[in-house]
């Protein structure tokens, strides 16, 4: 049982240190370009408190501060259609990895505004 226990746990740390690599892992990005795409983002994550109607009711999530290695992972799985929000695999599918990894920059910019005041 203990090595049973022991070998759990290695594959536990050994998925754990995988899922901290890809979400840190995010190619460079430039924020200023990013700002330059945003308005694709802003309709829904730029709203405190939004919920979506669309495919069922939701609340968006909040990504400004996010991690940009996350965010990239996140945009490519719905680009590839890992991830199935209609909405987000449709725009996901219009950008390039540049695209991502600039947007994925931008919004992992402490204190940036999501949306126009």
């Amino acid at each position: 049982m203990i090595r049973f226990i022991n070998a759990g746990g290695v594959v536990f740390v050994a998925l754990a240190s995988c899922a901290a690599i890809a979400q840190t892992a995010a190619p460079a990005g430039d924020p200023a370009k990013g700002s330059q795409l945003v308005q694709m983002c802003q309709g829904c994550h730029g709203i405190p408190g939004w919920r979506t109607a669309f495919p069922e009711v939701y609340k968006v999530p909040k990504i400004s501060g996010q991690h940009a290695g996350y965010l990239v992972t996140a945009l490519k799985a719905y680009k590839t259609g890992e991830r199935s929000h209609p909405s987000m695999r449709a725009i996901a599918a219009t950008l390039s990895d540049a695209d991502m990894a600039n947007l994925a920059a931008y919004y992992a910019q402490p204190d940036v505004q999501t949306a126009a005041k």
